[in-house]
């Protein structure tokens, strides 16, 4: 983990604990374990909406450098 920053929330009691329970970490790994997931759906998402968007011409042999069987 690269530098980290002190915050202060107000996080709603019962989501806390819940997401600490399934996680079974403490309060730190737990919120950074949230914020990663929200970093990586917002990975997804885009990756989503350029479904389609994206031509490629490859030829799949040469690409592998062998023959195929």
């Amino acid at each position: 983990m690269n530098a980290t920053r002190r915050v202060t929330a107000n996080v709603p009691i019962a989501l806390l604990e819940e997401a600490q329970r399934v996680t079974g970490k403490g309060l730190t790994d737990t919120l950074v374990r949230g914020l990663e997931l929200v970093r990586r759906t917002a990975a997804a998402e885009k990756g989503a909406r350029l479904k389609g968007k994206l031509h490629l011409d490859i030829d799949i042999e040469t690409s592998r450098e062998r023959p195929r069987r």
